[in-house]
């Protein structure tokens, strides 16, 4: 089975599972619009793998082993959201593209991505530089940087090269 699927199923289930203790094929199926018999073989398959315990009928939970990969999925989805938005891109297409690139980003680069949010959500007020970027991808205009912020920059650098 391939691994975005395993990942999608996971994640869903997960999500599913907060509000009910078993997941039914009706609920994924509703959730991804598809037919119900569609996700009993991806089920039936998950359970083979050891991601679900499932009973027709009766349901679906993640095992331990889903639950890891489920997990890191939410996690990595929802940093690339966060990221997403504070470039400027609207939630509903922030969400859709989050659920696109949790599955085929580099260890590495999904590090940096976090680390990115990480630093941006520490800072007290929203960076200059972000809004510059926020409006540049909303408008399509950017604007030349005021000259007073590139001399706290220069300045900023300058400090930086010497502590080096």
């Amino acid at each position: 089975m391939r691994k975005k699927t395993i990942e999608d199923y996971a994640e869903l289930v997960y999500d599913l599972q907060k509000e009910k203790e078993k997941v039914h094929t009706n609920d994924v199926a509703a959730a991804l619009n598809i037919n119900p018999a569609s996700v009993t073989e991806i089920f039936q398959k998950l359970s083979e793998e050891g991601y679900i315990n499932y009973e027709k009928y009766i349901g679906a939970t993640l095992t331990e082993k889903g639950k890891r990969i489920a997990k890191k999925t939410r996690k990595r989805h929802d940093t690339l959201t966060k990221f997403l938005l504070l470039l400027g891109i609207d939630e509903k297409t922030a969400d859709e593209d989050a659920c696109e690139m949790e599955h085929i980003l580099h260890k590495d680069t999904m590090d940096a991505v976090i680390k990115f949010v990480e630093v941006v959500n520490q800072c007290k007020v929203t960076p200059f530089w972000l809004e510059r970027l926020k409006k540049y991808v909303q408008t399509g205009k950017l604007d030349k940087c005021p000259d007073e912020l590139v001399k706290i920059c220069i300045d900023h650098s300058k400090k930086t090269k010497l502590k080096n």
